[in-house]
């Protein structure tokens, strides 16, 4: 039977290429292929069913990135007297930072806005409440009405301007705006942070935002996605789904922001945001802010910052460098307290209901009072056993972990915002999604083992106001004996020096 294929194969011409190895395996099907289309018939395939995507016309590529920059340390009194409008910023969203309380630019700001509107990919180091949300949402805004000026949208058609005090309505899919730039984030809540203070700035010069995170319902997104969005802000994985799905057009996407990316590196979603990146529009910019910048997000720089603006913000003698080792903030007091295991449920409960004064004075003579605190935790069983533990003693306490529903964490975060809760116990989750003004006192139950996550607890406190000035706070963080060489090795490394490490009882 062989002998006769080999005849019939012959016969009918066939020749084996060159270069066949019977030794390789089969070859792999190309996309819209016969085996791909095999594999969707049987359920197979990795894209979820839904609509086919509308043909999208070919997007011209974006303007090449400017020659690569040399790293810039920016101190704050290399910005003194600066303005958003000197910056290029223009009118409109000036006056909607000012009513955000952002009446004057910070160091991230000042040192990375004008690069950004010049068409730079930006690469944006600055402690964890610096102000970085506001550099990169307003950069991303102006720059959008500067490309639209410069006709890199030519599939736009002109929209007649609505008569005065009417309102223009976005239209359904058929004249729907695809996203032009895009924001990502590792968290919910953090996502949901951002787009509340980026959602005013765009709408003040006509744009819209859309939030595309998991855990909540989806018809409402893509509700969103029909009528039209300008700026997409989600999760990875809520946005590749969406993408995948042929509802979130990534093609169009002209500017991409990534908030936190080592975080996102953390999480596993190097390959997702990798993915999501090479989808976009070719030729575009890319802006990347974090607190920390560490190997995780090396291979992302790589691959789509050629050429970066380096920007490092100096804060007093210490700067922010690429592993993160910095003091958390200046103007914020690091304590350490040995405590027995015995005594510890007593010990967090006098420490929030002191204000973490121990001592009946802190500092600035601040007498023992409640003030507003987060308590970090490792696990949500020990968060929800604070909570109680609080409550128990008087003190309204919320939880923030990953054990509550979407709408039950913002419940809880809004309450502690709006000061209804004087105390927010919370796990990592909320290190980095968190950005609530006025917190004094950063309470860790448990101690944290990474030095990027000690950064991120801290930075909840002593956070830069509208005005440039740094907020006082303390940082008092509760060890057994056992944790003492640890948690001193963890101070050295950060190059923080603790205000004092003794024991303490309750």
């Amino acid at each position: 039977m062989r002998r006769r294929s080999n005849r019939v194969a012959r016969r009918r011409g066939y020749r084996p290429p060159g270069d066949y190895d019977p030794r390789r395996g089969p070859k792999r099907a190309r996309p819209g292929g016969r085996a791909s289309e095999q594999r969707e018939a049987e359920g197979g395939s990795s894209r979820p069913a839904g609509p086919a995507p509308a043909p999208v016309p070919a997007q011209p590529p974006l303007r090449t990135p400017p020659a690569p920059l040399d790293a810039v340390l920016t101190r704050a009194e290399d910005v003194a007297g600066a303005s958003f409008a000197e910056l290029g910023v223009g009118g409109n969203i000036v006056r909607a930072l000012a009513e955000l309380g952002a009446t004057k630019p910070l160091p991230i700001q000042v040192a990375t806005i004008p690069d950004a509107l010049a068409g730079h990919h930006v690469l944006g180091r600055g402690r964890t409440g610096s102000g970085k949300t506001i550099a990169f949402g307003a950069a991303l805004v102006e720059r959008l009405l500067r490309l639209r000026a410069e006709g890199a949208f030519p599939d736009e058609s002109a929209r007649e301007k609505p008569r005065r005090g009417e309102r223009r309505e976005r239209s359904e899919r058929g004249g729907g705006r695809a996203p032009r730039a895009l924001i990502l984030a590792p968290t919910r809540e953090l996502a949901l942070q951002i787009d509340r203070t980026v959602q005013p700035i765009a709408r003040s010069v006509g744009l819209y935002t859309g939030q595309f995170v998991g855990g909540q319902p989806l018809e409402p997104q893509l509700h969103a996605l029909r009528r039209g969005v300008d700026i997409a802000i989600g999760t990875p994985g809520r946005v590749e789904d969406l993408a995948g799905r042929g509802h979130l057009d990534l093609g169009r996407i002209a500017v991409t922001v990534l908030d936190e990316a080592d975080h996102m590196a953390e999480l596993g979603f190097v390959e997702s945001v990798r993915r999501i990146l090479r989808r976009t529009r070719r030729g575009g910019q890319r802006l990347l802010f974090s607190a920390t910048l560490d190997r995780g997000v090396d291979e992302l720089v790589r691959e789509f910052l050629p050429s970066p603006a380096i920007h490092e913000v100096v804060e007093g003698s210490r700067t922010v460098g690429p592993e993160g080792r910095s003091d958390a903030a200046g103007g914020v007091e690091h304590r350490v307290l040995i405590v027995l295991r015995e005594h510890k449920d007593d010990a967090l409960v006098r420490l929030v209901g002191d204000g973490g004064v121990a001592d009946g004075a802190g500092r600035d003579g601040r007498r023992a009072g409640p003030v507003r605190t987060i308590v970090f935790c490792r696990t949500r069983a020990y968060a929800e056993h604070v909570v109680e533990l609080l409550a128990g003693a008087g003190l309204r306490a919320v939880a923030l972990h990953g054990d509550l529903s979407q709408p039950r964490r913002e419940r809880n975060l809004e309450s502690f915002a709006a000061g209804r809760a004087r105390v927010l116990v919370a796990t990592d989750v909320a290190a980095r999604g968190i950005h609530v003004d006025g917190v004094e006192l950063v309470l860790q139950a448990d101690p944290p083992d990474d030095p990027k996550a000690y950064l991120h607890r801290a930075g909840r406190t002593g956070r830069v106001g509208g005005d440039g000035e740094v907020r006082g706070g303390t940082v008092l963080t509760v060890i057994p004996r056992t944790r003492q060489k640890r948690t001193r090795e963890l101070f050295a490394e950060l190059g923080i020096e603790p205000a004092s490490f003794a024991d303490f009882a309750p």
